[in-house]
């Protein structure tokens, strides 16, 4: 239960992102801790379940362990590709916990569940690549603008000379992180 709450905690800190600072390393470390700690009490009470209910209870215990270990590398590397694993994460768990639940049938209500978490899956994974590649392309797009306003600035510090226009510069270094 903790790891869900977790989930939801690093979930929010993902969403509010722009209040929230990143993870430190030690927080990242320690984050990670609790969550497999979370997960080995987690799966202690799966074990208790017997055949397919604990196929079952393991694949969600698993699933919550490795989307929470997602959105803890993404709040701590706050890169694109970061926080679209966590989308694929989620869209992972989902499967495999959909997977074993089909094991409760047989036939072609069997065969129908698996096609229909097959194509949930293959949906989610797609979602997840187009985020990845909207988040690098939004990242290159202000990285570009950057640049563009330091060339700007630098050119705007050509009508000084001597000191002045050398603490100029300096300044628009500053500024746009050149």
């Amino acid at each position: 239960m903790k790891l869900r709450q977790l989930s939801v905690i690093a979930a929010c800190a993902l969403s509010c992102g722009s209040v929230l600072a990143a993870l430190s390393e030690t927080e990242y470390k320690a984050s990670r801790e609790r969550v497999d700690a979370e997960y080995k009490a987690e799966s202690k009470g799966c074990d208790q379940l017997k055949g397919n209910t604990k196929d079952v209870c393991m694949a969600e215990t698993k699933g919550h362990r490795d989307v929470a270990r997602a959105e803890l590398e993404a709040n701590y590397k706050d890169t694109p590709k970061a926080r679209a694993k966590v989308t694929e994460e989620k869209a992972d768990a989902a499967y495999k916990v959909a997977k074993e639940k089909c094991d409760d049938f047989s036939g072609n209500a069997k065969d129908t569940c698996q096609a229909d978490a097959k194509a949930q899956h293959e949906k989610a994974k797609a979602t997840a690549s187009e985020q990845r590649k909207v988040g690098e392309a939004r990242a290159e797009t202000r990285a570009d603008s950057r640049d563009a306003e330091y060339k700007a600035a630098k050119e705007r510090c050509d009508a000084y000379a001597g000191d002045t226009k050398d603490r100029c510069v300096a300044d628009a270094k500053a500024r746009y992180g050149q």
